[in-house]
């Protein structure tokens, strides 16, 4: 098969799907126009982050499967994919531990208010009653969507003293002795630490909204590392200042651009000023699945499923 990686990816994938035989081309240089005019004889195409759009892919007439380097597809145009009989492939076995153990860290740096501590000391400041920290142990923690990343943040808590509720819209039965499925009235009433773990879909676009914060039980602490258009911002700014949420760890944005290699500064630029300012927010660029391992196992994962679909 021809074969075109249209975004920069680990070369494991390249030297794995050459030596399956395949021909393997460089297209992540290539604007939209450049790369349309090379996709006539492809048969597979490899993306990261690269918006693959209907109008692109009907340029590979012989085109038979799509992979994605990562776990979301929200840049694939499955639609068309599925029109067409393309087999589409993502591979969020591969940072999944990433995932689970960037949520960790979030959850502790909050609790004990790292990120202020740090600031301070290096300021010269020395608070130690001020920085008093609350006890992961004991505590519910809330985890929506168990699919791999969830899954990965519940295996992480394992030794912390928790307990763990679950759920998931599309999946049941997945229960154990360490994590219990539940209603989300339910995990919204009982959850001091809640994580959100979704795909981004027109369901999902704004799923933690007003209402959602309005559904809490007590106050809490609330996480993000799935996609940012799955918060509503301004709502949880809000919950912030009336309390109802006491700190926010946010490493995805609303505002990410369609590649998620950056912000786009002209989307609701007074609510991204007040979050940026905001001293109860902890943020990162995108970050949790970003590992030299997670890098290589999600080639490696990809890797086997293209092979395994397509020897």
């Amino acid at each position: 098969m021809r074969i075109i990686l249209v975004d920069s990816v680990h070369p494991l994938l390249a030297e794995r799907l050459s030596a399956a035989g395949h021909e393997v081309i460089a297209g992540h240089h290539l604007a939209d126009a450049e790369l349309a005019k090379e996709l006539g004889p492809v048969e597979g195409i490899v993306v990261r982050s690269r918006r693959l759009s209907a109008d692109l892919m009907r340029h590979a007439r012989s085109l038979q499967f799509v992979a994605r380097v990562g776990s979301g597809l929200e840049n694939v145009d499955r639609t068309y994919c599925r029109t067409k009989d393309i087999v589409v492939l993502n591979s969020p076995e591969g940072n999944r531990d990433g995932v689970g153990e960037l949520c960790v860290a979030q959850t502790l740096a909050l609790l004990k208010h790292l990120p202020r501590a740090n600031r301070q000391v290096h300021e010269g400041l020395w608070l130690r009653e001020e920085n008093r920290g609350t006890d992961l142990c004991g505590m519910t923690v809330g985890i929506i969507g168990y699919g791999h990343m969830g899954s990965a943040f519940a295996e992480k808590l394992s030794g912390f003293g928790v307990r763990i509720l679950a759920h998931d819209k599309y999946r049941s039965d997945f229960g154990t002795d360490r994590v219990e499925e539940s209603t989300l009235d339910q995990l919204l009433a009982l959850s001091r630490i809640i994580s959100l773990h979704l795909p981004l879909s027109e369901d999902t676009r704004h799923y933690a909204d007003a209402e959602f914060f309005n559904k809490l039980g007590q106050r809490a602490w609330f996480l993000n590392t799935s996609r940012g258009p799955i918060t509503d911002t301004k709502a949880l700014l809000d919950a912030l200042d009336r309390g109802t949420i006491i700190g926010a760890a946010l490493d995805v944005l609303e505002y990410e651009r369609a590649d998620l290699d950056g912000l786009d500064p002209a989307i609701d630029p007074t609510t991204q000023r007040r979050l940026y300012a905001h001293d109860r927010v902890l943020l990162t660029p995108h970050i949790a699945g970003v590992t030299h391992e997670g890098k290589w196992k999600m080639a490696a994962v990809l890797a086997d499923k293209i092979l395994a679909a397509f020897p």
